[in-house]
């Protein structure tokens, strides 16, 4: 049965499973243009940036800085080498006939250019090319004082150690690469500049020079900015801790034109985001917080004494799809606040997908922290799904946002039930009021959906007045829930969540209590009965903190194959507040955020705390001293969580960072290695190595098969004997040596660390931690390992009626019983599909079907057709009857989908053209019996003998295969994970 439709009517879902599609290789040449779109590229070649160059071209000196030194990009080598920079990415564009748009030199060697497909293919090919990348839109990553929980403040706090808030972070500057920033805010609120240099009783001073900013910082360099005058910004908006603010717009405007704009092009912040992160990173100590007439008390940032440089490349637009960052304007930031002398950037950005190692934002940050400077980046707000966190290089310290203490009060039911939630707007109790749903109490020209969400002008006055109104989460803004009641003259709100997710402070127009599941469900369910009431009371309930953020992005991350424990740590990120952009935020100077982005500047900050009293450490031994002092992390219960994929390290804690013991410290060279080890050729013949064998503050195994050691060494910041101590259930697990004796600050020491499955699980990822605990120190490191049964290829393919294909595994298990499956075949059927329409093929898939696979074949060019396989209800006729998305085809070469067991039901197999003409093709359905069918398939050897970690080859046989398309088999292995062949 088939139906047609416009590919517009099925836009939004053909849309999004695009932007989810994995992107393929190309297969060929012809294939590979058509996959290749035109457009603004970024080129980064191989040859060091200025950061990074070590010599080796003639006449040219060495530009990189000496440890525990920053760049010095003034100097007559770093002009040279700019120049021969610049000279080879005009040859290497020339090649292809283009001319570049912007040459990057200091933190990258990258040119911009507007490429054609071929043009940009033909670079990707291009010997001493490390990567071509689009111009990608990048978006903000989006105790009940966060210094308080910190424990920042107070007479026995981490301020007071370094002898007070102005003094805590002093000599430091804070790049913050975002959205701009609101100066006039009191956050950020200091003395002008004068052009007058500091003197002895005062060093750090920065002063206005020949159109300059200058400012002598703790580790002896000069910092080097500019106020950049531009919409709305002057100069004059510049002082003693705004010392530098730039705009980077060319990429954004180059994409979006001018009527789809909201920003202003010059630093200043039109979204609220950059000013927000900036305020929490380094904003001034004690700033009275009054928001809407509600006293918050005094505010800080967390290195008040540290001076920031805005570098805004992130831009509000009239849609979402216009809002964010261009690759290009991120880049250029980097490279600017680089060769200005920052000692840490905070990067509260990221992407709904892993960014690869080749990414020019992740190689700049590697020169970045390669000269120096400690790099916070936001994990992402994509959790609590399984690998879907960003920024991921070993370069970065990721970060997770975790909970703080709450502003609390409760809804007290009629029947006597009270369920504490959040709120910052149930000052005095609402007594006794008749508490409704407000699908119950909605106009009766609005939908159900629309009232329940409290939508604008979904609620009838009539109905509602003087009512408590339990409104859903789902769509709209929080705070407009609450002026919708307001508007219906209802005397409160209690906000509700469907699902798991945060609840939130907002500032609301009538008294609010916001609650999550399961409290949430008792208080819809007691608000559909009949006569319900209920009261809204100031206070409640302690909630366990810190907790990490359910919309937190987790690990394990993929590109590094789980061998490294992403994210690095947690720092506060939920109900931050902070200063914002007053027009963004209905007038108000300060208000609540939550977010990896607003966990990223905490730990931004702590860092600039490090280097105010240690400016020459390298920004790994400060991620080390982090990561290594962190604390636990609570889960909803209170119990303390083993979910290292979620938090790292755990919650930072400033109060023990400063004196770690020991730390584990790593450079360019390990960086280059690693890149190596992820198939990059650098061009520097540093040998490769896995992520896991990076000299990294926590150890990660993905793959555990027989035993694995890996190597670590500390080096010592307070010297002493110190004994290992490891913890890690179901894995054996032994330290060698496990007593290190250092006499001397300063000496390094080696050890490994080896793995082997005890009484574990294979399969599952079993988390613990190493300890070094010595002179007054303990140095924890998470631990994190999956052991595994077999490693095995995810697909084979073979071609012919009789053939044969060996292939690899590595089995994890003394026994591997393999169970064969197929091979299975339909005859294709022929269809055809217009221009921008779309075509269905509905079947139905029986019980006990292993695996199922549909195969989509065409002559047009690759990517003219989509496939989508919907799962649909069983009395539907099409799949916009109610159909559900199961999954979608990742090579356009190969518009294959392969589903294991399946639901047993009716699907539709719905073939989307993007073709200018009709489109020709067949569709294959083949289904594989767990028991019966085609049975041509054969192992050998049937039950191989193994080893435990060593690689074995098997072979795979058929033969009499009939019919034209492609036969379908499947090999299971003991964990229940497999390995499709295709045949044809």
């Amino acid at each position: 049965m088939t139906s047609h439709r416009t590919a517009a009517a099925y836009g939004a879902v053909v849309l999004m499973a695009l932007a989810f599609a994995a992107p393929t290789p190309p297969t060929s040449p012809e294939a590979a243009t058509t996959q290749v779109a035109a457009g603004r590229y970024l080129v980064t070649l191989a040859e060091k940036p200025i950061a990074t160059y070590a010599g080796g071209v003639a006449g040219i000196g060495r530009t990189k800085p000496d440890r525990g030194r920053k760049l010095d990009v003034g100097s007559a080598d770093a002009e040279r080498y700019r120049a021969h920079l610049t000279a080879r990415q005009r040859e290497v564009a020339s090649a292809v006939g283009v001319t570049p748009v912007r040459h990057f030199a200091v933190a990258t060697n990258t040119f911009v250019a507007d490429l054609t497909g071929a043009q940009a293919l033909t670079l990707m090919r291009s010997r001493g090319v490390v990567s071509v990348v689009p111009n990608r839109l990048l978006k903000p990553a989006d105790d009940r004082n966060s210094a308080d929980f910190l424990k920042l403040s107070g007479p026995k706090g981490v301020w007071s150690a370094l002898g007070g808030t102005d003094e805590a972070g002093k000599g430091v500057v804070v790049g913050v690469i975002d959205t701009g920033v609101w100066p006039e805010s009191a956050s950020f609120a200091a003395p002008a500049l004068t052009a007058t240099p500091p003197g002895d009783d005062d060093p750090y001073r920065p002063y206005a020079r020949a159109g300059e900013v200058v400012m002598r910082k703790a580790d002896g360099g000069t910092f080097t900015g500019t106020c950049q005058a531009g919409e709305q910004f002057t100069a004059a908006l510049c002082n003693e801790k705004i010392i530098s603010a730039r705009y980077f717009s060319d990429g954004w405007t180059h994409a979006v034109p001018p009527e789809q704009r909201a920003d202003y092009l010059s630093p200043r912040d039109a979204q609220g985001h950059g000013t927000h992160t900036a305020s929490t990173a380094a904003g001034n100590a004690g700033v009275e917080a009054d928001v809407a007439g509600v006293g918050f008390g005094e505010i800080s940032g967390v290195a008040p004494g540290a001076a920031i440089a805005v570098y805004k490349a992130l831009y509000q637009g009239r849609t979402s799809d216009d809002t964010g960052g261009t690759e290009q304007d991120i880049v250029a930031a980097i490279d600017q606040a680089v060769a200005d002398g920052v000692d840490v950037l905070n990067y509260s950005v990221g992407t709904v997908a892993e960014s690869a190692v080749t990414d020019p934002v992740q190689l700049a940050f590697l020169n970045a922290a390669a000269a120096g400077v400690f790099v916070s980046a936001a994990g992402g707000n994509s959790g609590p799904d399984a690998s879907s966190l960003d920024n991921t290089a070993p370069w970065e310290t990721t970060v997770a946002a975790s909970t703080i203490g709450q502003y609390t009060a409760t809804v007290a039911l009629g029947d006597g039930r009270s369920l504490t939630g959040v709120s910052t707007t149930v000052a005095a109790e609402v007594k006794d009021r008749p508490l409704v749903l407000a699908a119950a109490v909605k106009n009766a020209a609005a939908a159900d959906g629309a009232a329940a969400a409290c939508l604008p002008d979904s609620l009838d006055p009539a109905k509602a007045a003087g009512t408590i109104v339990v409104c859903q989460r789902d769509a709209g803004p929080r705070a407009g829930k609450s002026a919708e009641v307001a508007r219906a003259g209802g005397a409160g709100m209690v906000l509700v969540n469907t699902y798991d997710y945060t609840t939130d402070p907002d500032l609301h127009a009538v008294p609010t209590v916001h609650l999550n599941v399961p409290a949430a469900t008792t208080v819809r369910t007691y608000a559909a009965t009949e006569g319900a009431r209920a009261s809204l009371v100031p206070g409640g309930d302690d909630m366990p903190y810190p907790q990490v953020a359910v919309f937190s992005s987790r690990g394990p991350s993929e590109i590094n194959d789980g061998d490294l424990l992403k994210p690095d740590i947690a720092a506060p990120g939920v109900s931050i507040l902070a200063a914002v952009a007053p027009p963004a935020y209905a007038g108000h100077d300060f208000d609540f955020l939550s977010g990896t982005s607003m966990a990223t500047p905490h730990v931004a900050g702590l860092a600039a705390l490090y280097f105010g009293e240690h400016p020459t450490m390298s920004p790994m031994a400060v991620k080390s001293a982090l990561m290594t002092t962190a604390g636990p992390i609570s889960t909803a219960t209170g119990e303390v969580s083993t979910d290292v994929f979620a938090y790292g390290a755990g919650e930072a804690d400033p109060s023990k960072m400063l004196a770690p013991g020991l730390v584990y410290d790593s450079g360019e060279d390990d960086w280059l290695g690693y890149l190596e080890g992820r198939g990059v050729d650098t061009g520097t013949g540093v040998p490769a190595i896995a992520p896991n064998a990076l000299n990294y503050p926590s150890i990660a195994v993905g793959d555990l098969m027989g035993t694995v050691s890996v190597r670590r060494e500390v080096t010592a910041l307070t010297p002493g004997v110190y004994h290992a101590e490891i913890d890690l259930p179901g894995i054996e697990a032994k330290v060698k040596p496990p007593t290190l004796k250092f006499d001397e600050a300063g000496q390094t020491k080696e050890f490994t660390v080896t793995f082997a499955l005890g009484k574990g699980t294979p399969g599952q990822a079993h988390s613990g931690s190493l300890t070094w605990t010595g002179a007054g120190a303990a140095v924890r490191s998470p631990i994190v390992v999956t052991p595994q049964v077999v490693v095995a290829p995810e697909t084979l393919t073979g071609s012919g009626a009789t053939g044969s294909i060996t292939f690899q595994i590595t089995p994890g298990v003394p026994k591997l019983p393999i169970d064969v499956y197929g091979l299975e075949h339909a005859e294709p059927v022929a269809g055809s599909v217009a221009p921008g329409g779309e075509q269905d093929v509905t079947f139905t898939v029986q019980p006990d079907t292993k695996l199922l696979q549909t195969v989509v074949r065409t002559d047009a060019p690759a990517g003219s057709l989509l496939p989508l396989l919907v799962r649909l209800p069983e009395d539907a006729t099409s799949i916009f009857d109610g159909g559900v998305i199961v999954a979608s085809a990742d090579d356009p070469a190969d518009p294959a989908i392969t589903v294991v067991e399946p639901e047993p039901g009716r699907y539709a197999l719905a073939v989307f053209s993007f073709g200018a003409a009709d489109v020709s093709f067949t569709t294959q359905v083949n289904t594989v019996p767990v028991k019966g069918g085609g049975g041509s398939l054969t192992l050998s050897p049937r039950h191989p003998e193994v080893t435990p970690g060593t690689p074995m080859d098997l072979t795979l046989s058929w033969s009499g295969l009939t019919g034209t398309g492609r036969h379908t088999g499947y090999l299971e292995y003991p964990d229940g994970t497999g390995t499709v062949v295709s045949v044809g």
